[in-house]
């Protein structure tokens, strides 16, 4: 029994051969090569316009609150949701609209890469003067004075709006029987219902 376990049965793992499989990548990668020079031959690159921003707004308002009947036979531009005309689909809500416009499919179709042009100095520097004319515009110069006096007036003005609100809810609080009993409690030999004490 001792024996049959002593016995030495040999290497039985695989062989490969590495010069073989060597020879056989070498020619997958040349037949790749080539097939990618044939392909770059065949259909020169297509240059695309770098991304830049749209001179149009974008309309997501005119459908909004609106109902509208489709049926079967009713085309994919006037179906519910946002139609894009250039990838020509429908897309059921504003914010997939937005995504799908700013996306690259979208650009791809409109001829465009995704790629930004790189912005000179004298750009940058154009863009700020441009932008800080557009707030000094914007900002209004406020004298110290004239913004406290004016906040005084909103103040007053607030005061007596709620002083004359208080008076005419108190003015609707009280009863109208302010000139004393009535000439029929009179004839009928009483002062009041009895509802209210004076």
């Amino acid at each position: 029994m001792a024996g049959a376990y002593e016995k030495n049965p040999g290497d039985h793992r695989r062989k490969w051969d590495k010069d073989e499989y060597e020879r056989l990548a070498q020619e997958r990668l040349e037949e790749e090569e080539r097939k990618q020079l044939e392909k770059e031959l065949r259909e020169p690159h297509q240059k695309r316009e770098l991304l830049k921003p749209r001179e149009y707004k974008v309309d997501l308002d005119s459908k909004l609150g609106k109902s509208q009947v489709i049926t079967k036979t009713t085309p994919a531009s006037q179906q519910g949701g946002y139609y894009c005309n250039v990838c020509d689909c429908v897309v059921k809500d504003s914010i997939n609209f937005l995504d799908h416009i700013n996306g690259k499919k979208h650009q791809r179709n409109l001829g465009m890469s995704m790629k930004i042009e790189r912005s000179s100095l004298d750009q940058v520097k154009k863009r700020f003067e441009i932008n800080k004319k557009k707030m000094e515009e914007k900002k209004k110069e406020y004298d110290f004075e004239e913004r406290l006096k004016e906040l005084k007036e909103e103040e007053e003005k607030q005061k007596a709006y709620k002083k004359e609100k208080r008076k005419e809810r108190k003015r609707k609080a009280e009863p109208n029987d302010s000139e004393g009993p009535s000439d029929m409690a009179a004839v009928m030999g009483f002062s009041g219902f009895g509802g209210s004490k004076k």
